[in-house]
């Protein structure tokens, strides 16, 4: 049998081989033991079923170059130290810590560790935890424009899971509690081998658990969480999107056997303006101007987000000019810099049907006074 050195177990001494033996004198020394110890040939011997799974268990590793690469490691500087000591159907002598080389033996040996763990605890020793972290729960608001742009506090229902008031999320009848599943002595799986091959898989008995509860809750049935409408009054930050996310930390679905909650998360539903167009942290109004407005400039009186002001039109401005108003737009969400964004004034030139005598006199005059040299530039022959 294997004995413990100070800096962990030792897997050669398993096999019966020196540290320094090849990949073929491993396998060799391993297939003699394996066919010494194989549960076929000792049947009701746990003696030699033991012995067989360390065997096993030792050849993984060493048959693995990079495995034996990093055990070996891990042996030079006394990283195997760690909680697991053997008995009680554990590989007696072996000890696994919370490196990743103990994270490595943990899971080959794990199959070797169904017996002898304490009650609530899986391989390794390590404490199991049936705590489950709730899920988290995504509902919408609808905003009108200006409640986007100035924050809002609107109403929201949510149907959810909150922990059991009786039995305060554990889900069993009060003055009692849950128990060690006795199947698989608290690990939450079972192992299933043949030969030498051998396949975990949840046990059936608590469904990966790890407990079982013997008298569920009157008011949950042993769920820990009951189903429950809840009604929040959130508060919608100023200068939200179509499609804004709003976190609401603790507020999604409850957790099971007193885990944490998890999340609520808020989407907007912003309905459209009439005057303004979002574009990403800016706005945009469509501002008509007339043709002498646009010939000869103008004192516009336009709309903004707080009010109304007047923009001055220079006098010959195209169609589909944008002018800005820097700053004056929505309130950028988090720590934007500018902390607004732009108004965009995109001016539109109305041309109007001529319908009296008059009016198509005076564009007669304007065509002559306003020739369309442009044009005839534009098309010039080279």
């Amino acid at each position: 049998m294997a004995t413990r050195q100070d800096n962990g177990p030792d897997l050669y001494a398993v096999l019966g081989v020196d540290k320094k033996a090849s990949a073929d004198e491993i396998k060799k020394a391993y297939r003699k033991l394996a066919r010494e110890y194989h549960p076929d040939r000792n049947p009701g011997d746990e003696a030699a079923e033991e012995r067989f799974k360390q065997v096993s268990a030792a050849h993984d590793i060493l048959s693995d170059a990079d495995k034996r690469k990093e055990y070996d490691k891990a042996r030079a500087f006394g990283g195997l130290g760690g909680a697991f000591s053997g008995g009680g159907g554990a590989p007696s002598g072996f000890d696994f810590g919370d490196s990743g080389i103990g994270d490595i033996l943990g899971n080959v040996f794990g199959r070797a560790t169904g017996a002898g763990t304490r009650p609530g605890t899986g391989a390794g020793g390590r404490t199991r935890s049936n705590q489950q972290r709730g899920r988290d729960l995504e509902a919408g608001v609808t905003l009108s424009f200006r409640q986007a742009m100035d924050g809002a506090q609107v109403p929201l229902s949510v149907r959810t899971t909150a922990t059991c008031g009786t039995c305060a999320g554990t889900g069993a009848e009060p003055g009692t509690s849950p128990t060690v599943c006795p199947r698989c002595q608290g690990r939450g799986v079972e192992s299933q081998g043949q030969g030498l091959f051998s396949i975990s898989q949840p046990c059936s008995r608590c469904h990966g658990a790890g407990t079982i509860i013997e008298k569920p809750c009157h008011t949950c049935h042993g769920e820990g969480a009951i189903h429950a409408t809840k009604r929040y009054r959130v508060n919608v930050p100023a200068g939200v999107k179509e499609g804004s996310r709003v976190r609401l930390a603790g507020k999604g679905e409850a957790g099971r056997g007193g885990g944490p909650p998890g999340d609520l998360f808020v989407v907007t539903h912003v309905t459209p303006s009439q005057i303004f167009e979002r574009h990403g942290d800016d706005v945009e109004v469509t501002v008509p101007l007339s043709i002498a407005e646009a010939v000869q400039g103008a004192d516009v009186d336009v709309p903004t987000l707080d009010g109304r002001k007047k923009l001055r039109v220079a006098p010959g401005t195209k169609h589909g000019t944008v002018q800005r108003l820097r700053g004056e737009g929505p309130p950028k969400l988090g720590s934007g810099t500018p902390p607004r964004g732009d108004i965009r004034y995109r001016f539109v030139i109305e041309v109007p049907q001529p319908s009296t005598d008059e009016q198509r006199e005076a564009v007669g005059k304007l065509a002559d006074l306003f020739p369309s040299a442009g044009r005839e530039r534009l098309f010039a022959e080279e």
